[in-house]
């Protein structure tokens, strides 16, 4: 028995490194797109004028896309069947999505807000029955104080209705 295993083994370790090898090449190949990916949106951003937490988002989601994106390919490189890898992530991705959708409304109208700066922290704004002087924009709320009251107000609420500016002057930066 000991015969048959010192004969086999050669003949998978033939068979399996050439493959191990191309896999963590590929996997090494997305690591270093996702890295180059991450310091081209930071610089693109940051010379956009693009909000800092924006641009950091934005270059993590990059930078853990292509790292997933490796590390499947690298999966069907040695020969495994992903397909049912990907219909997990889709399906999780879904589900997820779903579950956090007022999250992700927030968060991305929290990322089109700092993009195209309707208004800027020390405008007066009015939106729905909230009004008050902004004093905080971040991903997920905005920030307005009146009469020593603390309003946040979900981003979401904020691109979907119409804002009233009161006073300050929104676009400029």
């Amino acid at each position: 028995m000991n015969e048959d295993l010192t004969e086999a083994l050669p003949k998978m370790a033939a068979e399996w490194l050439p493959k191990v090898g191309s896999a963590l090449l590929v996997l090494f190949v997305f690591w270093l797109l996702a890295v180059v990916a991450r310091k081209v949106v930071r610089k693109a951003g940051a010379v956009a004028g693009i909000d800092a937490s924006v641009i950091n988002l934005l270059a993590r989601s990059a930078y853990i896309v292509l790292l997933v994106v490796g590390l499947v390919t690298a999966l069907g490189t040695l020969g495994i069947d992903v397909s049912a890898i990907v219909a997990s992530l889709g399906l999780t991705g879904f589900a997820v999505g779903f579950a956090l959708k007022d999250s992700i409304s927030n968060l991305l109208s929290g990322v089109l807000i700092l993009i195209h700066r309707p208004f800027n922290v020390g405008d007066s704004i009015k939106v729905k029955t909230f009004e008050g002087l902004v004093t905080a924009i971040d991903l997920r709320y905005t920030r307005l104080e009146r009469d020593g009251e603390t309003i946040l107000v979900p981003n979401s609420l904020l691109f979907t209705n119409p804002i009233s500016l009161l006073s300050g002057a929104a676009g400029e930066n």
